[in-house]
């Protein structure tokens, strides 16, 4: 019993408090390998008990003015950006990435989705057109869905978790959420917040789990209309199987294989720092990470050759030194399969240039069996490779030269992923005719990751279904209703 006492323990919260789970889960710290966090195993129990208290909230929120939502959506930001750097630490310790990354990322983002939401929400305007000759005016309302299934990843934890339920609590839905078991802290710390930012209790339920158990339940519940998942494909295929008796309304936002397509006149200097950031920033682990980089064949020697020199000076080690740019993969399992990927390169004769096989990570030693890797770049991999077809998801990108416009956006566009891609180039009509043609969500222009919140957001292809972000999110999110006036 006293070995447990060292262990931080969640609880499910479902219509306004805390709820302990009989079953729990091992959660580790990556930067250790160690046990450190035990989570609610939740099953069809706990869902249908916070499904009900969703519904029993939904009646008198969704009957408050987007104004009065919008206040409390605001104070919520406060508290979080009061405790930031309790979050940030937090985020870091249970998701292996650097407390730099998560102080100046993840939890200002967290804060700023909320903020965005309570904004947006009460600048929307609906249609209206008139029919004089038949006497006739129609105009169209739109209302909230009911009790919303949220399910969100581990690999920007707090971050994803508020992109959904700020749109969805902002449009007056109540909402049932499971974060990934991986990276449950930040979501339970904002538990705690709620009751103070005025939420009544049921309209924001958490509960803890599995995909096979507790996101099963929750996709697969009668009253859930409504699903929003990020996270693999393979799991969105289930959700899709499961939630399609029930005609759910899916937003699914789902694995890239991005690429970076670099002619001869981009800005060298710009381009290698940028795509060492795409390509490694928060341990690979990004959908929106570039994995595939295609370079015009007569800078290719003079970009590879900096790229590495580049990428060498990208420092791995412990999650809580500011110095780091990267820190551990979310967990065994996961580094595994990502130095899988470096194992097969060498099968298929590749040549990887620095990183995973090549290059020497120290550690200190209570950090010694942490998930660690570092940024590696392979070139010499065909396009039909495996390394060139399937999301990483981890610090590995590829390297390949080419020679024609139309013969890099064929390759670019030559997998079963569509959600982002870079192109860099000083020629105007060429990045526009480019960007065109690739098919992808999103698609950058001499940056990466630059994101103004009102567009769309969202894939293409395998990438997933539908968008998310100011007027998407709002349409998601709500139901419309046309009405007609006869007078």
């Amino acid at each position: 019993m006293s070995k447990d006492i060292k262990y931080l323990v969640l609880e499910n919260y479902i219509g306004g408090k805390f709820v302990p789970c009989s079953k729990l889960i091992d959660s580790f710290n990556p930067s250790t390998g160690e046990v450190y966090c035990k989570v609610p195993d939740s099953g069809p129990e706990e869902v249908d008990a916070a499904v009900t208290a969703a519904k029993k909230a939904f009646p008198d929120w969704s009957a408050k003015s987007p104004a009065e939502r919008s206040k409390v959506l605001n104070k919520l930001a406060d508290l979080i950006e009061a405790r930031l750097e309790e979050f940030a630490q937090a985020e870091s310790k249970d998701q292996g990435k650097t407390i730099t990354f998560a102080r100046n990322v993840d939890i200002p983002r967290s804060a700023d989705n909320f903020r965005f939401f309570a904004s947006s929400v009460l600048h929307h305007t609906n249609d209206c057109s008139q029919m004089d000759h038949m006497g006739c005016l129609n105009y169209t309302v739109r209302c909230p869905v009911g009790v919303a299934g949220l399910i969100s990843p581990w690999n920007l934890p707090l971050y994803l978790l508020t992109w959904k339920i700020a749109p969805a609590v902002a449009t007056g839905n109540t909402v049932v959420a499971k974060p990934s078991e991986m990276t449950s802290v930040t979501a339970w710390m904002m538990c705690q917040l709620l009751e103070e930012a005025g939420f009544p209790p049921g309209v924001v339920n958490i509960v803890f789990g599995t995909g096979p158990r507790a996101g099963d339940a929750l996709v697969s519940h009668p009253d859930v209309p409504l699903i929003s998942f990020t996270g693999s494909t393979a799991t969105a295929r289930l959700i899709t199987e499961r939630s399609a008796p029930y005609c759910k309304k899916l937003s699914l936002e789902l694995g890239g294989k991005n690429p970076a397509i670099i002619f001869a006149d981009a800005d060298m200097e710009q381009c290698i720092s940028t795509t060492v950031r795409s390509s490694f920033s928060n341990q690979g682990e990004i959908c929106l990470c570039t994995s595939r980089i295609f370079v015009e064949r007569c800078i290719y020697p003079e970009f590879l050759a900096r790229f590495v020199e580049t990428a060498r000076r990208w420092k791995t080690g412990v999650p809580s030194d500011p110095s780091n740019d990267n820190g551990a993969l979310i967990s065994k399992e996961h580094l595994q399969k990502v130095k899988g990927y470096v194992a097969l390169a060498l099968t298929e004769g590749a040549q990887v240039h620095c990183g995973e096989g090549v290059d020497k990570l120290t550690l200190p030693q209570q950090n010694a069996s942490g998930y660690f890797m570092l940024p590696t770049i392979i070139s010499g991999v065909k396009d039909s490779s495996a390394l060139m077809q399937e999301e990483i998801f981890g610090p590995v990108t590829c390297v390949t030269l080419f020679d024609e416009e139309e013969e890099v956006i064929s390759r670019a566009n030559g997998v079963r992923y569509g959600l982002s891609a870079t192109v860099w180039s000083r020629d105007v009509g060429r990045v526009h005719r480019v960007a065109r043609k690739l098919q992808a969500g999103l698609v950058w222009t001499n940056c990466w990751l630059v994101r103004d919140l009102n567009l769309p957001f969202g894939g293409m292809k395998n990438s997933g279904i539908g968008r998310e972000g100011g007027k998407d999110s709002y349409h998601f999110f709500t139901e419309v209703k046309s009405i007609t006036i006869k007078h």
